[in-house]
């Protein structure tokens, strides 16, 4: 049993009320550890600490920021095993997963934002021959990370990394169901010899920890991602208080297809983007798209694949498919494949809970399910699942299925699969959707804007817009 801590100050400490809750590992549906059952007393020590630590880190040279920033970016390399491990035991997702991607973009978000900073410029406008004004940009002071379970570090560092290269200190929670790549970022971090209190990290449940990280009077921003009901609590308590917000939420999104495709080249990453991670990324596409012509040919080769993908323990490096991350999350996707069902849709595979062999028996698993015949307005086609759950409907022309694709309270990402260079263009720029990916999905710049539109949330992370959100604007005007 493993006993997570908090990082406050420097320190790795017990939660105050001396409390804990259970880490239950996803593979075996057993109890692995335990982390701090954490309370406001414990952000407030936070705070404090992040507080009395910004004088000195606010003025620290952007070239020391950066060279602290590249060594913890170094250590996370150097773990890449062990945290790869800790992700997989976590989450439940596969391994080779979190080896080849979760934790490498753990290290590139670092790496990325310490760079970021060395070739940032000012702003100068000349007035006629009367004035200059200069741009200045300052750190905001103590700001708020918060972060979902389904790609821990990787969104972790996403968030901490811009914010302690602007200069800011931080209190950030992780989600509490995955929190044990936070707590080893936290002994690398020490490790690194980061100044006690730019980082503090405290665990905990949401209603308890996050929204004391939100309504703390001494917090100046707050960057969260995750559901949108959580998203929109988190609006209504920050708002009134004029703090700047991040809010990257949930999504919905199409996956467009028509029959000029690389067909090959869409079916293969078609089936990635729909069960990668078993369906629990943001971007996944849950909605497919097929112009009819195609759709029967597609319906059946998508099927085939998915019917024969690998679901057992993550720790096996021949399984595509892991556990879901709870027993909770997989009752709640199995609900939407009965809602399916009941809605006249035709299960094509899957939807099963699975039983795997051995020690992972009473793990969460479930074979991913593909449905035809819904409408599109139905609620699984509106509704954010988050697990392996698909759905395949045929269209006629453009506008149909950008009415078809429109239809959603959510806007975050769209993918579009066309040889026509001027379609591509056309839909894309159509779409309400804040990423249009053609002809790939999930390939993405960190020098771009990330973020959605409608109920997917407000701002942008990414690039120059991290880190302008993470400080404040001043102008400056000298009268010659």
């Amino acid at each position: 049993m493993e006993r997570i801590l908090n990082y406050i100050g420097g320190e790795l400490i017990a939660p105050q009320s001396g409390k804990y809750l259970e880490n239950v590992e996803p593979a075996t549906g057993k109890v692995y550890g335990e982390i701090p059952d954490s309370e406001a007393a414990d952000v407030d020590l936070a705070v404090k600490a992040a507080q009395a630590a910004f004088p000195v880190w606010s003025k620290t040279s952007r070239a020391e920021r950066s060279k602290l920033m590249l060594k913890v970016a170094d250590l996370i390399d150097q773990n890449l095993e062990e945290l790869a491990m800790a992700e997989s035991k976590d989450n439940g997702k596969p391994i080779k997963l979190a080896r080849a991607v979760d934790i490498p973009r753990a290290s590139a978000n670092m790496r990325f934002f310490a760079t970021a900073i060395l070739h940032e410029s000012s702003e100068a406008h000349q007035t006629d021959d009367e004035a200059i004004n200069v741009t200045v940009k300052s750190p905001l002071g103590v700001v708020g990370c918060i972060s979902p379970w389904n790609l821990p570090l990787y969104l972790f560092t996403w968030k901490i990394a811009p914010a302690l290269a602007s200069g800011n200190t931080v209190v950030a929670k992780p989600s509490e169901i995955t929190p044990m790549t936070a707590y080893l970022f936290s002994k690398l971090c020490i490790e690194a010899g980061l100044p006690k209190g730019v980082l503090n990290i405290v665990h905990g449940l949401g209603p308890k920890v996050g929204q004391a990280v939100v309504e703390h009077n001494d917090t100046q921003a707050i960057s969260f991602t995750g559901g949108t009901k959580t998203g929109k609590q988190i609006a209504a308590t920050a708002a009134p208080m004029f703090k700047k917000l991040s809010l990257e939420l949930g999504g919905k999104n199409p996956n467009i297809i028509f029959a000029d495709c690389d067909f090959d080249k869409a079916l293969k990453t078609s089936l990635q983007s729909s069960f990668a991670n078993q369906g629990q990324i943001c971007l996944c596409g849950s909605r497919i798209f097929i112009e009819r012509p195609i759709y029967e040919q597609f319906r059946d080769a998508f099927v085939e694949k998915a019917s024969k993908l690998k679901i057992g323990s993550p720790y096996d490096d021949s399984t595509q498919v892991g556990a879901l991350v709870s027993a909770q999350h997989l009752e709640k996707v199995m609900s939407y494949v009965k809602i399916a069902q009941e809605e006249g849709g035709r299960l094509l595979c899957g939807g099963q809970i699975v039983e795997v062999e051995g020690e992972c028996s009473q793990g969460f698993y479930l074979q991913p399910a593909v449905f035809e015949g819904l409408a599109y307005d139905c609620r699984t086609n509106q509704e954010e699942i988050f697990g392996p759950v698909v759905t395949l409907t045929p269209f006629d022309t453009e506008d149909d299925v950008l009415e078809m694709a429109n239809s959603t309270d959510y806007g975050l990402s769209a993918t579009v699969w066309t040889s026509n260079l001027n379609r591509a263009n056309r839909i894309s720029r159509d779409l309400h959707s804040g990423i249009v990916w053609v002809n790939c999905w999930l390939f993405r710049d960190l020098r771009t804007p990330f973020g959605g539109v409608k109920n997917s949330g407000a701002g942008r992370e990414g690039g120059w817009d991290a880190l302008d959100f993470f400080t404040e604007k001043k102008n400056i005007c000298i009268k010659y």
